[in-house]
């Protein structure tokens, strides 16, 4: 009778092993870019992984990705967080809305949605008035339309979804 040894896996693989548990255990939802994936947890935390420059390194803003997330949107390249506070958090491209640093100011309370394109971002605030940034020719210089958009906006069009039948519901 041979001595019988346990078959150890490799310190990488069990590291691996152990990234993988932290990313899928408990994951309610998944997000994309073209490139990078983000999970938002239930304890409102997100992981991010892929392509570091479309969103996949989060590490920047990982404080403010630790808890508190109620919400992920997404454009092709970048990621937004919508805190439950009503804060914005954003990351990746800088070109397609991973960048907000312009409307920061505006982002730190009273969002309520957030919206997408392929490349930029409109956030709609309590107080009816929609922040844009990413690529302006994507939606994210709303600047020409801004007296427009500073109050009395109630929502976006949902192109998933008729809004004549809403609309027929509503008058029922």
């Amino acid at each position: 009778m041979t001595d019988q040894h346990p078959i150890t896996p490799p310190d990488e693989l069990v590291e691996e092993w152990l990234r993988e548990q932290v990313v899928y255990s408990g994951v309610s939802q998944l997000f994309s870019t073209y490139t990078a994936f983000a999970a938002l947890k239930d304890d409102g935390s997100v992981i991010t992984w892929g392509d570091s420059s479309w969103g996949g390194d989060s590490s920047s803003v990982s404080s403010q990705l630790s808890s508190g997330v109620a919400q992920l949107f997404s454009t092709s390249e970048a990621f937004a967080a919508l805190k439950d506070d009503g804060s914005v958090i954003t990351w990746g491209s800088a070109s397609a809305g991973g960048d907000s640093s312009s409307v920061a100011g505006d982002l730190q309370s009273g969002v309520s949605q957030i919206f997408s394109t392929g490349y930029a971002f409109a956030a709609l605030k309590d107080d009816g008035s929609v922040i844009t940034w990413g690529d302006s020719f994507s939606g994210g210089d709303s600047s020409s339309v801004s007296s427009q958009l500073s109050s009395g906006v109630v929502s976006f069009a949902d192109p998933f979804q008729d809004d004549r039948a809403l609309e027929q519901l509503n008058d029922d």
